[in-house]
């Protein structure tokens, strides 16, 4: 019988140390989609010269594991708790800090990396990565499911034949589509206190996407392979629908290369509520988008820290 792609289950456990296997069981299981695997080589051809044509060798050179999927955006279901999806933030150069009752929040952090341990199994073969480090791209599109997209490398832990455990996804809860009934406006120079925004402009928008860009990679020692994320480089777009005053304003300011926060809220209920704040954004490339026969002026933009490590904070209230 054909072994088939959509039996397909992922755990994740955060590990105490890099490398060593944190043992993720049927509790650890990702609600994910559009997963992928692979074991990325580093091949080396021999070119041997022979008196006939022919191929000169290969030696299967280092190699280590790249995991990516996606999982919808969602809080806990209550405040101060953290989500699903959290332990998979702190694997990508996040830190967490919980608020009991009220808050669970993220920001980027440049030193005491964590990483997590991931078991893929496709169908009857369970592969182990261990000492996994990645990045994510929040996607939040009007009219789409809000996810979290993804891609960790890691030590190849090696594979086994083995049936998979039944998940555990209590912890996983429904996401509500990205739209005018469940999210907020866009929000340009509002300033964050204590789980809230306040001030700024708010605009209509096609919502928001960023990439954190984490270098993450897997560097090669003789004695001491590691994986590490050396470097970030978030960055992202939207579309807003400007009166035209306000366009002829905000493209006077991405001339002037005049920083701004961007917010946005998705959801309505406690425990249900996450907020990207983006506290200096820059900018770049303003042009017009058709949405539908609609006007908008869509944006790239870099997010720069201000002190350092505060480029992006999540909130799940």
């Amino acid at each position: 019988m054909a072994r088939k792609i959509k039996k397909t289950l992922i755990l994740a456990k955060l590990e105490t140390t890099q490398g060593t296997d944190a043992a993720p069981a049927a509790a650890d299981a990702l609600l994910i989609s559009d997963a992928t695997f692979s074991v990325e080589y580093d091949n080396k051809d021999r070119n041997l010269i022979r008196p006939t044509m022919g191929h000169g060798g290969t030696l299967v050179g280092t190699r280590h594991l790249k995991i990516d999927f996606s999982v919808e955006l969602a809080g806990s279901g209550t405040a101060g708790d953290a989500p699903a999806w959290g332990r998979l933030l702190l694997a990508c150069a996040f830190a967490e800090t919980a608020t009991p009752g009220q808050m669970v929040e993220y920001t980027p952090v440049s030193d005491a990396l964590k990483s997590i341990t991931i078991k893929y199994s496709a169908d009857g073969v369970i592969h182990t990565a261990l000492g996994c480090m990645g990045t994510v791209t929040f996607d939040m599109t009007e009219g789409e499911r809000p996810t979290l997209k993804f891609s960790f490398v890691g030590f190849d832990g090696g594979s086994q034949a083995a049936a998979a455990p039944t998940p555990n996804y209590t912890a996983w809860k429904m996401p509500h589509i990205v739209n005018t009934h469940n999210s907020g406006k866009l929000t340009f120079g509002g300033t964050y206190a204590t789980g809230a925004i306040t001030g700024g402009d708010s605009f209509c928008s096609k919502g928001l996407t960023l990439n954190m860009a984490n270098d993450a990679k897997y560097l090669a020692l003789l004695g001491c392979n590691s994986i590490d994320i050396t470097d970030r480089k978030p960055a992202g777009s939207f579309a807003l629908a400007l009166p035209a005053d306000k366009e002829v304003a905000m493209r006077a300011e991405i001339n002037q290369n005049t920083p701004t926060s961007i917010s946005l809220l998705h959801g309505t209920q406690a425990g249900e509520k996450v907020l990207l704040h983006i506290a200096r954004a820059v900018r770049l490339n303003p042009k017009y988008e058709d949405s539908d026969g609609q006007l908008l002026l869509a944006c790239d933009f870099n997010a720069e820290p201000v002190t350092g490590d505060d480029e992006l904070r999540i909130v799940c209230l």
